[in-house]
C-alpha cells in the first residue's frame, strides 16, 4: 500500500481559484499552494490579489478579472493559463448577496447575483474543461451553501443561485466524470468572511447561529481546508456530483 498522504499531494498541478481577493477563496489558494500546486487566482481588486502573491511566492500568479463578464471569458482564460498552463483544478469561491429581501429584489441585483454565483462558474469551467479532458484528470469545486436547501430571510436571488449550483455541479458530473473530471460543491456554514461580516458584528446572532450547529460553534477558515483538498486531490478519484456540507452540522439539525 502507498502512502496515503501522497493521495493529497498536489505536486505538478495547477489550480485557478476565482475570489481569491478575500475570505475562503483567499484561503483555498493558500491552502493548495502548500499542497504543492502552483495557483493563479483571480478577483477585482488588484491590491488583495498582489499581497496574495506575495504571501505564497514563485508558486503562485494572479489575473485581474471580472468573471461575470461572459464576453471576455475566452481571453481569461488566456490570462489564467499563461504562468504556469492550462489549470488541472478549478475553484469557484467568487460570489455576492446582495440581501435584498422579496419584495425588493432588483432587476440588476438579480441579474448580478446569478451571472456572479452562477453562470460564470459554468462558462469558465466549459471553457477551461478541454484541457483537463486532454490530460484525462481534472477538479472542479463549486461553491454552495447553506441556502442551496435553506432559505433565510433576504436571501431569495443568491438561495437560487446557491441552489441551482447543486444541480449544475450534478449536471457537470455527469457531462464531465467520463473525462477524469470531478464535479464536487462545497457547501459552508457561518464562516468569517466579507460576505458574513454582517452577521459576526453581531455577538447575538453569531451565538444564535453557532447554537443551530451539531459543534456548537460557527466555522474557521481553518476548518475549509481538508474538505478542500480531499475534493481538489487524487483522494475524491471516485467522488463526484456531491456536495459537501462544512458546516459544523448545521443542516443536520
Amino acid at each position: 500500500m502507498s502512502d496515503p498522504r501522497a493521495l493529497f499531494d498536489l505536486t505538478g498541478r495547477v489550480a485557478c481559484v476565482t475570489g481569491a481577493s478575500s475570505g475562503l477563496g483567499r484561503r483555498a489558494a493558500i491552502t493548495l499552494a502548500r499542497a504543492g500546486a502552483k495557483v493563479v487566482g483571480v478577483a477585482r481588486r488588484p491590491d488583495p490579489l498582489r499581497s496574495l502573491t506575495q504571501e505564497i511566492g514563485a508558486h503562485a500568479a494572479s489575473v485581474t478579472a471580472d468573471i461575470a463578464n461572459r464576453d471576455a471569458v475566452s481571453a481569461l482564460c488566456t490570462s489564467i493559463a499563461a504562468p504556469f498552463g492550462p489549470p488541472d483544478i478549478i475553484v469557484h469561491a467568487a460570489g455576492v448577496n446582495t440581501r435584498q429581501a422579496a419584495d425588493d429584489v432588483t432587476p440588476d441585483g438579480w441579474d448580478q447575483t446569478l451571472a456572479l454565483n452562477l453562470t460564470a462558474p459554468f462558462f469558465l469551467s466549459q471553457a477551461l474543461m478541454p484541457a483537463m479532458r486532454l490530460k484525462g484528470w481534472g477538479r472542479i469545486v463549486n461553491f454552495a451553501s447553506l441556502q442551496t436547501t435553506r432559505a433565510f430571510p433576504g436571501g431569495i436571488a443568491y438561495g437560487a443561485s446557491k441552489a441551482a449550483i447543486g444541480q449544475l455541479t450534478r449536471a457537470m458530473a455527469e457531462a464531465w466524470s467520463p473525462h477524469g473530471i470531478t464535479a464536487n460543491a462545497i457547501g459552508p456554514g457561518f464562516f468569517p468572511t466579507e460576505l458574513t461580516q454582517a452577521v459576526f458584528e453581531d455577538p447575538d446572532r453569531a451565538a444564535r447561529n453557532a447554537a443551530q450547529t451539531c459543534t456548537g460553534r460557527n466555522g474557521t477558515l481553518e476548518d475549509m481546508d481538508g474538505p478542500l483538498l480531499f475534493l481538489c486531490s487524487d483522494a475524491s478519484n471516485y467522488v463526484t456530483g456531491q456536495v459537501l456540507m462544512v458546516d459544523g452540522g448545521f443542516t443536520a439539525k
